[in-house]
């Protein structure tokens, strides 16, 4: 016999992962509407340089990113806790930020934390209502590798306005 509660969880659980995974998308394709996409529309977001609404957080972030060479987020570790239309939510990241001081002179950027969210449900949708992001560590590098050269022997694409992932899952993702 199926738990019906249990059912219920295991889809909420998906569709804040798939939240989650948008969140990372859009904020490495610096892709706004994607972002919107995440939040609800009075949501909060307090990423400590930052604290205010989740529309601020995007107005704010966008150029920010915008204006890196490279940014990747990953999600790891994610716990649960239920509470109806309502799940609290601990997700632990890994961000890397290629960015420049002044111009030519590149530094690498990698930090831990979590994203600590009150994920809630309306109408089926699972979307982020305030989050906070707690910062665990953080290390920054001098310099940087230099990527128009090869690495390994090997040349990496780094473009990600022209990702051939969109043209597989278009631009959501989902």
């Amino acid at each position: 016999m199926v738990d019906r509660d249990a059912l219920g969880n295991w889809a909420a659980r998906e569709a804040i992962r798939d939240c989650l995974m948008r969140y990372c998308r859009a904020i490495d394709r610096v892709d706004r509407e994607l972002l919107e996409t995440v939040y609800w529309p009075e949501a909060t977001d307090d990423h400590g340089s930052f604290s205010g609404s989740a529309q601020g957080f995007m107005d704010w972030v966008i150029p920010l990113l915008g204006s890196m060479d490279q940014t990747s987020h990953q999600i790891g570790n994610i716990l649960f806790a239920f509470h109806g239309a309502r799940v609290n939510v601990e997700s632990c990241f890994t961000a890397y930020h290629r960015v420049r001081r002044e111009p030519g002179a590149p530094y690498d950027v990698i930090m831990g934390g979590r994203y600590v969210d009150w994920f809630e449900e309306r109408n089926g949708e699972w979307r982020i209502r305030d989050r906070s992001v707690v910062y665990d560590w953080v290390r920054e590098y001098p310099d940087s590798a230099d990527w128009s050269a090869p690495v390994l022997g090997l040349t990496f694409r780094t473009n990600r306005a022209h990702c051939p992932s969109h043209a597989l899952l278009g631009a959501g993702g989902v």
